[in-house]
């Protein structure tokens, strides 16, 4: 608190303290002085600062050896009285300064780290005390030599000391020494001072801007707040003494100075054009060397510093350093994706004003620069791509990016040059290369026997593609955004013609040229792209409707659109490639157990495939992008982009197949439909057409059916009365060709029955659920009274099952002949209405199906037998509910199906044992006999003589065809036998059978498989006397064994 505030008090008070430091320089008499000065007020040590000064500077200018605590006590004394007051006279300003100077001269005893640091905070609170006049007074030619002593010394200081804080301070005088002071105390210079001042540090802008640029560039050791400073540094000074509007107001002739300031004269510079071009070369060296440092400092702060650099350069000084724009440019470009979200910010910021102020527009020096650097990167950019890692991928098309942006609607400047725009594109062709090698791209197959329908498309989804040139999807965003900004900005018909040329060009460019193109028009769309600046004119919707038009022609072209993407081996007879069946009984390791399907000489190498597999995808893609641009106008397109897009939904490749269900989505959104259901139904008779006139024409438009099975995965019921006279071409067409074309329309035919399973299968469901509960009603037992008509029934029955055990059947032909007819026709009960109501049309159709599948399950094609199978259980499922047609038709594909199930290879096998399952379900005992007679002694001898090689295999075992025929044969035949309610010697045989797999030495899964519910547990429910009879008679035979005999 201040004791003394008259200037009269003060210096009564401080007088003593003088005295005795003028007497005797030392440094306790230095703090005394700075003890006494703390009691007095800033008003009345104003009135004394000189006379308190003149002890402290007599003690700096003390004759001999300067003693370092001394001299450090007195400048921080001086210090502390220059901060408490105003220097208002120039004289001492200069005088001062030139002893502050002094102290940092370099002599034999050189001053320690702590007195260079006192004096340039010293120097610093000197600066900022003197007023506005006075201050201004220290910038004149005549102080020129003054001002030159301080730069070097303090910029001697920042280049070669190593205290970090005596760097940061001396750098940070220097600032306030070219007044280009942070603080808010000083007043902005006005644009005569500036002038003046830029004059007068024109003389010091080599040495400042050398020092500057090796502090910038020295060891990264030193920290970044060194570097930060000098960065600051540069630009302030370089930006004041190159500023545009200070260099056009020198005059042509340098100024003639006093003769009394001849020799200063000489060393001052005149700012001409010359001078300014020579400097503006020298200083571009300077601002390379320093960018390419500055941009991958490890510190943040270091590159935000940078892009001020950058900003403060391009906004004062975009004429005279036209030649360093090249490398400020790069910088404020490539920190756009910085890893700092500030510099990330910061940098955003400064490119959205240089957009808004057109600088680049209005300046064609600019432009050209610009045009200069994207020619430049894009004729490197496949060897960067190639040579760089993933980050300085990043990096280099960051760049590319961001010259486009910077660009803007100037880009048209660069697209009308046959070289830039030639060079842009064949560099985009050779960057998007994709990677063509994966062979599971083609092995992956849609198997539609397999699927089922699809109620409900994944929208926008975009296959994941795999570059020659990179792996990081941050990439490929870029290239969109490279991509999409071209289509912003240029002139759309010049683009979408040029890459079209491309695509037809060489299949080498077809896949990228098709992805630039679908971006192009997603960004001529405003579609996902990020701009600094608005366009000058959109593209209309015309415009965008006709190049979409033109770009689908092409994409739905023959030639590019049916490509190889598949060895098709549905064709191949197996005459050519005989394999031979030995039925059920399938040896491991043997021809039947290891089956491979025949593979024709491939026509096509599988890179071809994956490339053209990729190049449909893209076009697909691309098909859903022009929907999404055009919206409900896309329309009217539908009629030439919804039916090849459908037959692609069809393809077994399951990489094209996703990708079109995904177009379709997109299109369905785009023009107003909601869901892929309703886009086929409300297109549904120009479809209908289509596939009518193709299945005439199968040689030209073998594709047809392809149509008509993605119709049918994603349509419901409505669809049906439009197709039936479709599948009823489709069935007489298979009619006339079941040799070459069966397996696609088999294809259509299961499409077709699952369609109609779900569409439909509610009402089964509730047929099923009547018919048994109506049986449940006759059958079980009831409070009424047993009649002798019931009793003479239940002993009839069990003479007829004792002589079915017995084996006392009767001839199967008068068997059959009875039992057809009269389960055709059974009795009628309270559940059932008197006569016959005609069949319903789906009904119909699957027995029209049924009908071809009986005739096609003895073909020679094993694919062909196997899809019959699937469509047969189909129609099972379909015709249950209508029991008088269901049955006949039983007993006619009663025949093959049995050939299937013994004699046929084992994946035909495992098919027809499933149908057998399902049609035991469906027809109830209606098959006892046939199965107890044709299949179960089979099926017994098959799992009795294939148990011991089980039991000795490895777990290799698992994988083969045989084991999977055992455990399948396990796991239903217990179903089978409860369902068709088998008889006694039925069922000793299959527990028999079974038991032999409850051993330690099979398989766990079929161990389980024989103890499960579906096996063990059914049969105890058909006969539990029987089995368990028959577990006692095992146990005894196992207990007699010797004790190392117990594990079987």
């Amino acid at each position: 608190m201040a004791l003394f505030r008259s200037p009269r008090s003060a210096f009564g008070a401080l007088r003593p303290a003088c005295v005795q430091l003028t007497r005797v320089q030392t440094a306790e008499n230095v703090c005394r002085l700075a003890a006494r000065l703390a009691a007095v007020s800033g008003p009345a040590l104003q009135e004394l600062q000189e006379y308190v000064l003149f002890p402290l500077r007599f003690a700096l200018r003390a004759p001999g050896p300067q003693r370092e605590r001394l001299v450090q006590s007195a400048v921080q004394c001086m210090a502390s009285v220059l901060a408490a007051t105003a220097v208002r006279r120039p004289e001492l300003l200069r005088e001062l300064l030139a002893e502050l100077c002094a102290c940092l001269a370099p002599g034999p005893a050189a001053p320690s780290e702590d007195v260079k640091l006192a004096v340039t905070e010293a120097l610093r609170t000197l600066l900022h005390s003197a007023s506005g006049d006075v201050s201004l007074s220290l910038y004149q030619p005549a102080t020129l030599p003054l001002l030159g002593c301080a730069v070097s010394l303090l910029l001697g200081l920042a280049e070669r000391e190593r205290a970090k804080q005596l760097k940061v301070s001396a750098l940070k005088c220097l600032q306030v020494l070219v007044l280009q002071c942070d603080c808010q105390e000083h007043r902005p210079l006005g644009d005569d001072e500036a002038q003046q001042c830029g004059d007068l540090f024109a003389s010091f802008l080599p040495g400042v801007s050398i020092s500057l640029s090796r502090v910038v560039t020295g060891d990264i050791k030193q920290g970044h707040k060194p570097t930060v400073a000098a960065i600051r540094l540069f630009y302030l000074i370089v930006g004041l003494v190159m500023a545009d509007a200070q260099l056009a107001r020198v005059p042509k002739s340098k100024e003639k100075l006093p003769e009394k300031e001849s020799r200063v004269s000489e060393i001052l510079v005149h700012r001409g054009a010359d001078w300014s071009k020579s400097t503006a070369e020298k200083l571009s060296l300077l601002l390379q060397k320093m960018v390419e440092f500055s941009s991958v400092h490890p510190h943040w702060k270091v590159r935000l510093e940078l892009v001020e650099l950058v900003h403060h350069l391009l906004r004062n000084c975009s004429h005279s350093l036209e030649s360093s724009f090249t490398h400020l440019l790069k910088a404020l470009v490539g920190l756009v994706n910085d890893e700092s979200s500030e510099v990330q910010s910061r940098c955003n910021e400064v490119l959205q004003g240089i957009a808004e102020q057109r600088i680049i527009a209005q300046s064609r020096a600019l432009a050209d620069v610009l045009s200069e650097n994207l020619h430049s990167l894009a004729t490197a950019l496949p060897r960067l791509m190639s040579s760089q890692d993933d980050t300085g991928k990043v990096s280099t098309l960051s760049l590319l990016l961001g010259y486009l942006k910077l660009l803007g609607p100037k880009i048209n400047v660069v697209l009308n040059s046959t070289s830039h725009l030639g060079r842009l594109s064949k560099a985009l062709m050779q960057v998007l290369e994709l990677d063509v090698t994966d062979v599971k791209v083609v092995e992956d197959r849609r198997w539609g026997c397999e699927g089922s329908l699809q109620p409900g498309v994944q929208n926008g989804r975009c296959q994941r593609k795999y570059f020659r040139f990179f792996t990081e999807e941050k990439v490929f965003q870029l290239l969109q955004q490279v991509c999409r900004v071209l289509g912003y900005y240029g002139n759309l018909y010049l683009l979408v013609d040029h890459f079209m040329g491309l695509y037809g060009e060489s299949a080498m460019y077809r896949k990228q040229a098709a992805m630039v193109l679908n971006e192009l028009i997603a960004g001529a769309a405003g579609v996902g792209v990020d701009v600094l600046q608005e366009r000058e004119a959109s593209p209309s919707m015309d415009d965008l409707k006709g190049s979409v038009t033109s770009i689908l022609e092409e994409y739905t072209d023959q030639a590019n659109w049916y490509l190889i993407t598949s060895v098709d081996t549905e064709e191949v007879s197996h005459e050519q490639h005989p394999v031979q069946h030995t039925g059920l009984p399938a040896r491991p390791g043997g021809t039947c157990s290891t089956i491979l399907l025949p593979s024709p000489e491939l026509h096509a190498t599988a890179r071809t495939m994956n490339s053209n597999i990729w190049q449909m995808c893209i076009q697909l893609e691309g098909v859903g992008c022009f929907a999404a641009v055009l919206g409900k106008e896309f329309r009217l397109l539908l009629l030439t982009a919804l039916y090849p897009v459908l037959e692609k939904a069809g393809d077994k490749t399951l990489l094209i197949s996703e990708t079109a269900l995904g177009t379709l989505a997109e299109m369905s959104e785009a023009c107003g439909y909601g869901s892929v259901q309703r886009l086929i139904n409300d297109n549904s008779d120009y479809l209908v057409n289509g596939i009518s006139l193709g299945l005439r024409q199968l040689a030209q438009q073998p594709h047809a059916s392809r149509v008509l099975d993605t119709m049918l995965r994603h349509s419901d019921a409505s669809l049906l009365p439009l197709v039936e006279d479709i599948i009823q071409d489709v069935l007489s067409t298979l009619d006339q060709c079941y040799n070459s074309q069966a397996s696609t329309f088999l294809g259509v035919l299961h499409s077709l029955m699952t369609a109609l399973v779900q569409w439909f299968g509610s009402s089964c469901s509730e047929e099923q659920q009547q018919s048994t509960e109506c049986q449940n009603r006759t059958l079980s037992p009831g409070p009424q009274a047993v009649t002798a008509r019931d009793m003479e029934q239940f002993f009839l029955d069990y003479i007829r099952q004792k002589q079915i055990a017995e084996g006392d059947v009767p001839d199967s032909g008068d068997e059959e002949a009875d039992e057809v007819p009269t389960l055709a026709k059974p009795e009628p009960n309270n559940c059932e209405t008197e006569g016959e109501a005609p069949l319903p049309s789906h009904a119909q159709l699957a027995k029209d199906v049924l009908e071809r599948c009986i005739h096609l399950l003895s073909d020679r094609s094993l694919r062909v037998r196997l899809k019959v199978l699937d469509v047969l259980e189909l129609c099972v499922i379909v015709l249950h509910p209508h029991g008088n047609h269901l049955l006949p038709m039983a007993h006619r594909v009663w025949p093959a199906l049995v050939t299937r199930l013994i004699s046929d290879d084992p994946l035909a096998v495992l098919r027809a044992f499933k149908v057998l399952c399902t049609l035991a379900q469906k027809c109830g005992d209606f098959l006892r006999l046939r199965f107890s007679r044709d299949v179960l002694p089979k099926l017994t001898s098959s799992l009795l003589s294939q148990a011991p090689a089980s039991a000795r295999a490895g777990p290799v075992y698992t994988h083969t065809l045989a084991f999977k025929l055992q455990l399948a044969v396990l796991q239903g035949l217990g179903s089978l036998c409860e369902k068709l309610d088998m008889g006694e010697c039925d069922l000793n045989k299959v527990a028999d059978a079974c038991l032999i797999y409850l051993s330690a030495k099979q398989p766990r899964k079929l161990q389980e498989a024989a103890q499960s519910r579906d096996a063990a547990a059914r049969l105890v429910l058909c006969q539990p006397i029987h089995c368990a009879l028959a577990l006692l008679g095992a146990w005894e035979k196992v207990r007699k064994q010797p004790c190392s005999a117990l594990c079987w």
